[in-house]
């Protein structure tokens, strides 16, 4: 069996772990020129990649770091031939107990009680028995779903491939999204960001919500239409909004957002890369593993859908 050949992201302050990494899955660490696979760290590098990936043809594989694939997308589309995986389900614990964090603090009133500086009266709702809708049905969510079973949640899975999910009462269609909301209780966002999901939550959405009703984003910003929640926050159409990702993002200081007392706002932290690190180095063995057995490689990122 040879030895996967594979260059790390040069000048990469994850790259000594992502080493290990590559030679603990049995591959040997090469300069670019000499190298079949490539582990891309920083997304927000992403524009040194096109370069290294002309020059270096003989590059036929790309693991990039996180199931988010934006910053990537045009080079993917540009380069089809190319096999190119992500790091689906990578971070999806981490993530699935941020949400459960936002979403206990969002329904009993965190937002309003951190924020106090007398003795509130009394607020909240309980997650227990709550009815939760999650858009998305991906790795988030499977590690979602076991940590809402406790609560005995009555939980609706809207995403595009309907087939069963454990822990889900039901999986639905996207076209069923309308719906669902008006006995939604949570809200939760745990889907890609594609042109079909941007603005997916805007003021028709919102308004079919339920006026107790939190919704909880660790997606991505784009998913909601910024100023239509604000709209509903500041009229208290809905109960609020926890947020870990934001459009813009970072949100400007100023933002109408951080003074809104029914929205919690957390800094795209649900995933750390200090929390990622050693998830991702285990992904990269995984699939260095699998590359030099020839078996098929975790995260696949799909050209045509842009996930």
């Amino acid at each position: 069996m040879d030895r996967p050949l594979i260059a790390v992201e040069p000048n990469c302050w994850r790259r000594a772990s992502l080493v290990d990494a590559v030679e603990a899955g049995g591959g040997t660490v090469v300069g670019p020129d000499r190298a079949h696979g490539l582990v891309w760290a920083e997304p927000a590098k992403a524009h040194l990649l096109p370069p290294i990936l002309d020059e270096h043809r003989g590059i036929d594989w790309v693991q990039l770091p996180y199931a988010g694939i934006e910053p990537f997308i045009d080079m993917l589309r540009a380069r089809p031939d190319l096999q190119w995986t992500c790091g689906k389900g990578v971070y999806a614990a981490p993530v699935a107990e941020h949400i459960l964090m936002l979403a206990l603090a969002g329904l009993r009133g965190l937002a309003t009680y951190a924020r106090a500086r007398t003795w509130e009266a009394p607020q909240g709702r309980n997650l227990f028995g709550a009815r939760v809708t999650i858009l998305g049905g991906g790795g988030i969510t499977e590690e979602l779903l076991p940590l809402l079973a406790p609560f005995r949640c009555e939980v609706t899975v809207v995403r595009n491939r309907v087939e069963p999910l454990a822990g889900a009462a039901r999986v639905l269609g996207a076209d069923a999204l309308h719906e669902v909301l008006p006995s939604t209780d949570l809200l939760v966002l745990a889907l890609a960001l594609t042109p079909e999901t941007t603005g997916i939550i805007g003021a028709t959405e919102l308004a079919l919500l339920p006026s107790h009703a939190w919704i909880v984003n660790l997606a991505r910003g784009g998913h909601i239409v910024t100023d239509d929640l604000v709209a509903s926050l500041r009229a208290e159409a809905i109960g609020g909004a926890a947020l870990d990702v934001t459009d813009p993002e970072p949100l400007p200081d100023g933002h109408p957002l951080w003074d809104l007392p029914n929205c919690l706002i957390t800094p795209h932290i649900g995933n750390t890369p200090e929390m990622g690190l050693e998830l991702l180095a285990t992904r990269v063995t995984e699939n260095v593993r699998r590359r030099a057995e020839g078996e098929e490689l975790l995260g696949p990122v799909d050209v045509e859908l842009g996930y």
